[in-house]
């Protein structure tokens, strides 16, 4: 080699260091790519997208090919630095050689290619995924050789390639990668997306309407009385039963009654006739699972009991769409049905409000594990039934009791933070 002219040592070093950092490179891009958007590219017949996917495959093959590529070029290399510092300084440039060959591949071949690939994958994967394939094959017996060896001290070690991470995101994971979409995805579908993934670990008494502000036709009543709430219901659905809804008859469509009026037929057991049969709810089903089984049973609306048959409230398909899209309905003066803002920066809030509701209108962080409501949250925190104007702060929140009904809070004042 001592008789090769430096100029050529020099080109040919200079090649070695560009092929260092072209596998330094190819690896890191190719450990770096989105792999989901690699799939969808490959989905759409994407040529670089398909070859990568392909290396990606057999992840030691690809890694084995491109170590063994980069590690000859780096060995080359430095052989010809060293017969080129020998040739212009003798035995004393072997250590000049060594510092400064490890300085230009660390800085040439190393950190800035590999920095590159980690900022723009996509652009380097799928170029060089050209190269890196014809060399798998090429050099696919030697690469097999080393891939075997190393795959039997793993497992001396006690590590399987079939115990490999196939990268399945859980729930958390995906809220995550919503939340980090940033402007990829429009505020608006982040939040309906979110509360697609929360309906896994909220259950059906979070928004069911509780029993005790459940409207429905007492059949008891004068059939005057009963036309005249059918008339004022802003309900499409409603339970009529006797007494009270623990003796529920059944559910009827308002619409279906509008011939019994128009014939003047109606009367309470054409009523009854008309009302379709009962569909239950145990609670603690979670509301992914009763999205689906009111799909299934072809209902909209249900009764949540609980493990003694108890009716515990109410709750409809409208209910949980509207944890995925908000609130259908909003009045113009509030920001949600149940939270009105005040002059004074203060929020008159009704006591039925779910804590979900008021976590997410809000933006508080107030505990749903315990009681439902802000009502039950409140007494459960006064551990007594209070009186109207009693002040208390919740979880660092200050507030007023405005109004009590039933030994229930029925309206709460939101005092500004001081």
């Amino acid at each position: 080699m001592s008789d090769i002219p430096l100029t050529i040592l020099f080109g040919i070093l200079f090649l070695l260091i560009l092929a260092s950092g072209f596998f330094s490179a190819s690896e890191t891009s190719m450990m770096a790519i989105n792999r989901y958007r690699l799939r969808h590219l490959v989905a759409k017949k994407h040529r670089g997208a398909i070859r990568v996917n392909q290396l990606l495959k057999y992840p030691d093959r690809l890694i084995g090919v491109i170590l063994l590529g980069n590690n000859f070029v780096n060995i080359l290399a430095s052989s010809i630095a060293t017969v080129i510092a020998i040739e212009l300084l003798g035995e004393a440039g072997i250590a000049v050689a060594a510092t400064l060959l490890t300085i230009i591949i660390l800085i040439f071949s190393e950190v800035t290619p590999k920095t590159i690939a980690a900022l723009h994958p996509e652009k380097i994967a799928y170029p060089v995924s050209i190269i890196i394939k014809p060399l798998l094959k090429l050099f696919y017996p030697l690469v097999w050789i080393l891939n075997y060896a190393s795959n039997n001290i793993l497992k001396l070690i006690g590590i399987s390639e079939s115990n490999s991470d196939n990268q399945r995101l859980n729930t958390e994971e995906l809220r995550t990668v919503v939340h980090e979409a940033g402007g990829l995805i429009p505020k608006r579908h982040q939040q309906m997306l979110l509360g697609i993934l929360d309906l896994e670990k909220v259950t059906v008494e979070d928004i069911m309407i509780p029993r005790n502000e459940v409207i429905g036709i007492d059949l008891d009543e004068h059939i005057d009385v009963i036309t005249e709430q059918l008339s004022a219901c802003q309900h499409t659905r409603v339970p009529i039963y006797r007494e009270n809804i623990d003796n529920v008859v059944g559910i009827v469509h308002l619409r279906k009654l509008l011939s019994l009026f128009k014939h003047n037929e109606f009367t309470k057991d054409t009523l009854k006739e008309y009302a379709r049969e009962l569909y239950f709810v145990p609670e603690g089903t979670s509301l992914n699972t009763q999205l689906l089984n009111f799909q299934r049973h072809k209902r909209r609306i249900g009764l949540v009991v609980n493990e003694y048959g108890d009716i515990q409230g109410l709750v409809t398909l409208e209910d949980i769409l509207e944890e995925i899209v908000g609130e259908f309905t909003t009045n113009p003066d509030s920001l949600s049905l149940d939270i009105y803002p005040q002059d004074d920066n203060s929020f008159l809030v009704d006591g039925s409000i779910t804590v979900r509701e008021l976590n997410r209108v809000m933006q508080w962080d107030l505990a749903t594990d315990g009681p439902k409501t802000l009502n039950g949250l409140i007494l459960d925190h006064l551990e007594a039934i209070p009186e109207s104007g009693t002040s208390l702060v919740l979880t660092n929140h200050p507030m007023e009791i405005v109004q009590m009904a039933n030994n229930a809070v029925k309206m709460v004042r939101i005092l500004p933070k001081t």
